[in-house]
């Protein structure tokens, strides 16, 4: 399945019908939190008053509970503008076809963070759509700038050189 995500056509469509469905989702996201001001103060506290049990009413997730308390919290201003900015890049580099890999997987960074806050919603569905991306790699944002903007990089940052795919050609 990794090889056909990989090198198809078909399902270098597909992703891309996939990457802009959940690009425009991130986009109108981090775009309302960017222009109408985003406070994740009362999400953050929901979060840690209301933690995630287990079936034996356990905190599920206590380090992540910890690390709202200890973290986010007192660095709530920076918290703030990482959620609305960071929606809004993850929208835009999948929208795009930029550097889409980096994007779903910072996107799925953030779902993740939304689940162990008890936050449901559409965070599996976008896990989901997202681990498509980061499998299909360089196919995932080749009907996209990916096409131009990954070479550009691998000519230009050594360390990049070396092809982790060899399979997929961007021409």
């Amino acid at each position: 399945m990794i090889n056909w995500l990989r090198n198809s056509k078909i399902a270098m469509w597909l992703l891309t019908v996939m990457r802009l469905y959940l690009g425009y989702q991130w986009t109108i996201d981090g775009f309302g939190k960017v222009t109408k001001g985003f406070d994740a103060q009362g999400f953050i506290m929901n979060a840690i008053n209301n933690p995630v049990l287990t079936p034996e009413k356990a905190t599920a997730y206590p380090h992540y509970v910890g690390f709202l308390k200890s973290f986010a919290q007192p660095n709530i201003a920076f918290f703030n503008f990482a959620v609305s900015w960071g929606e809004l890049l993850v929208g835009l580099g999948l929208l795009f076809g930029t550097l889409t890999t980096l994007a779903a997987f910072f996107g799925m960074v953030m779902n993740f963070a939304y689940l162990f806050a008890g936050t449901i919603s559409v965070n599996p569905l976008f896990i989901i759509l997202e681990i498509f991306f980061l499998m299909a790699g360089l196919n995932a944002g080749k009907i996209g700038l990916d096409r131009w903007v990954i070479p550009f990089f691998r000519k230009r940052l050594p360390f990049l050189k070396g092809d982790p795919n060899p399979d997929v050609s961007l021409k």
